[in-house]
């Protein structure tokens, strides 16, 4: 009588004799992160976490964006965060921080979902805490997705919700992090202590356990707000060196051109930069009340703005003129930063002026001059810049009742910073 179960296992072990074979033997790239991107931005959703006017601009020169963060993050600023970017055509994926941060919502809004597991952390951040997500989509949200399914008997939607559980585990990516910064938020929700930082040899073993025991597509050196330097590049190289499938990932301190190319050249297939693109918002806030401040009431003037900040501002110290020098694509971080926050800057002035005519005349239409301020800020990287303009000005005016999510910009009624 035939073994049904030696045959099942026969059955799996030739499958996944025939998928390493693919990957190692044939080199067929068979990871769903694309191998292309090089530079990725991270927006957290967290409230103090701001963009620019102009953000749609900035990203149309990153290959990805990554939305999640350490602090502060709910299921709701979350949704919102991918709300702001269905409209913009660079892709966004999903890197929950919590298990609950993941909804049916931002799902369909994303690219893909990254699991993160921390390979130095505590067992609790390894393993229970992946068990908590694995709990959460098993009891959560497959029995959600077949309430609606008439019909069902109680064994079979058990039935069912394990296969769906399996199948969205088999859909998502998972993000393997070396962390390296103890003093991060990272490190303190996944117990990271100094204790628990490694040296070369360390990180290119746990590069080697996630690629294949974890069958990890990401591995992520973390220095979370800090720059590794040479320390870094030296990681890099070690994990580099047992890396054939698993895409590798820098993130930290990155606010340079040189600081990407070091991390690039020492192996790493992308660099992760975060809150350089932030300080970019608190700057275009700025330097649109000392514009204002310096021009006063024919501040909104066509032309006024961009010979300003030539001659006013050094763009080169700029956040805005950091964070493009990060990506290796842009050629002129410098004169493409200028355009940049030069549109920020008189779509702020122009939303300003606006609003503090509305608030004593009533509010009633845009006018023409503040719509094309505003749908030149956000540029060509938006399926339909002039209508998600529309929209975000109604978002500023009305935000309680919002699609978009205005205060991701900071941008008040009667005061435009």
């Amino acid at each position: 009588m035939v073994d049904r179960r030696s045959v099942y296992r026969t059955v799996d072990r030739v499958l996944n004799t025939v998928r390493l074979g693919s990957i190692y033997g044939m080199r067929l790239d068979t990871n769903p992160v694309p191998a292309d991107w090089t530079h990725i931005t991270k927006i957290d959703p967290e409230s103090k976490k701001k963009v620019p006017i102009a953000f749609s601009r900035y990203l149309r020169y990153t290959d990805a964006v990554s939305v999640g963060g350490s602090a502060d993050v709910t299921d709701e600023n979350t949704v919102e965060t991918f709300r702001l970017l269905e409209y913009v055509s660079t892709p966004a994926f999903h890197e929950p921080s919590e298990p609950q941060h993941v909804t049916e919502e931002s799902q369909a809004k994303s690219e893909f979902l990254a699991v993160p597991q921390v390979l130095n952390g505590t067992d609790e951040a390894f393993v229970a805490d992946f068990g908590a997500g694995v709990e959460y989509i098993r009891e959560t949200m497959a029995p959600a997705l077949l309430s609606n399914v008439p019909l069902l008997s109680s064994d079979l939607k058990d039935r069912l919700a394990a296969i769906l559980t399996g199948v969205m585990l088999e859909a998502a990516v998972t993000e393997a992090y070396i962390i390296q910064n103890p003093e991060s938020a990272a490190a303190r929700e996944s117990g990271v202590t100094e204790a628990d930082l490694v040296d070369p040899g360390g990180a290119k073993h746990r590069g080697l356990a996630a690629e294949h025991v974890l069958q990890a597509e990401i591995l992520y050196l973390e220095y979370s707000g800090t720059f590794g330097g040479e320390d870094a590049a030296a990681m890099l190289e070690a994990i580099a060196s047992g890396l054939e499938w698993t895409r590798l990932w820098y993130g930290g301190g990155i606010d340079t051109r040189d600081k990407t190319a070091a991390m690039l050249e020492a192996g790493a297939d992308a660099v992760v930069v975060g809150d350089v693109f932030h300080r970019i918002a608190t700057e275009e806030t700025a330097l649109t009340n000392q514009y204002l401040n310096d021009r006063g009431p024919d501040a909104t003037a066509p032309g006024k703005i961009g010979v300003w900040i030539e001659q006013e501002i050094d763009v080169s110290e700029t956040a805005a003129a950091q964070y493009l020098s990060t990506i290796p694509s842009v050629t002129d971080p410098i004169a493409t930063a200028q355009r940049c926050l030069c549109s920020g800057v008189r779509a702020r002035s122009r939303l300003r002026a606006e609003f503090d005519s509305s608030s004593t005349s009533g509010a009633g239409k845009v006018s023409e001059s503040t719509l094309r301020a505003v749908t030149d800020a956000i540029g060509g990287n938006v399926t339909d810049p002039k209508l998600f303009s529309q929209r975000l000005i109604e978002a500023i005016r009305n935000k309680e009742q919002s699609y978009i999510p205005a205060s991701k910009f900071d941008v008040t009624v009667g005061s435009c910073g």
